[in-house]
C-alpha cells in the first residue's frame, strides 16, 4: 500500500521520502542502507508538527506506532510514547533507522544465547539523536524514561502497512 499523496502533506515528510527512495534504490545492503538513511534522517529529522496535536498525545493503553508513508521497500513510522511506556523484547523484519524528536528512549540491547538472553548494552536516545541497525543482532527493548510524551520517527526496510508490524520475533527468554 503506497500512502503517497496524503502522507506527503505532513511537514518534513516529503524530503525524507525522496531521500530514502534514492538511498534504497542504490541497493547498498541492509547495514549500509540503515547507516546511510541515518545520515539523511540526522540532516532532515522533522519537528513535532509532523503529527497533529491529537496524534502527539499518544494513548494511555501503550505506545502508538503510526505509518506515515509505506511502499514496497521501506516505511516511515511515527512512534508516540507516554512516560513509562515500553516495548517487549523484540527484533525486526528488516533494517531500521530511528530519530528522536522528543522524550528519551532508553534502549536495552540483548544477545540470544539459545536458552536465555544476555544484556549487552544500554543507551539513552535523546532528542536530535539518530541511530540505525540491521538484523541480525537487533534484539532490544525500548522504554520512554522521560517525564514527557516521546515522539520518534522510525524508518524500516519493509512495507509495515502490509506486514502489520516491524517486529519479526518477540523474545520470552530469561535475561541473565
Amino acid at each position: 500500500m503506497n500512502m503517497g499523496a496524503t502522507a506527503l502533506a505532513r511537514p518534513g515528510l516529503e524530503p525524507l521520502v525522496t531521500g530514502i527512495s534514492d538511498i534504497v534504490s542504490r541497493r547498498l545492503g541492509p547495514r549500509r542502507t540503515a547507516y546511510t538513511v541515518a545520515d539523511l534522517l540526522r540532516d532532515r529529522l522533522p519537528g513535532l508538527d509532523i503529527l497533529t496535536p491529537l496524534e502527539r498525545e499518544g494513548s494511555p493503553d501503550g505506545y502508538v506506532s503510526r505509518p506515515l508513508h509505506a511502499q514496497e521497500d521501506f516505511s516511515i513510522v511515527s512512534v508516540v510514547w507516554r512516560p513509562g511506556q515500553e516495548t517487549v523484547i523484540h527484533d525486526h523484519v528488516a533494517w531500521c533507522t530511528f530519530g528522536i524528536i522528543s522524550g528519551i528512549e532508553h534502549e536495552t540491547l540483548y544477545r540470544d544465547m539459545g536458552d536465555h538472553l544476555l544484556e549487552i548494552g544500554r543507551a539513552d536516545n535523546r532528542p536530535g539523536e539518530v541511530s540505525g541497525f540491521a538484523p541480525p543482532g537487533d534484539i532490544h527493548k525500548v522504554l520512554n524514561t522521560s517525564g514527557e510524551v516521546g515522539v520518534s520517527i522510525h524508518v524500516y526496510g519493509a512495507d509495515v502497512s502490509r506486514l502489520g508490524s516491524s517486529v519479526r520475533r518477540v523474545y520470552d527468554l530469561p535475561v541473565r
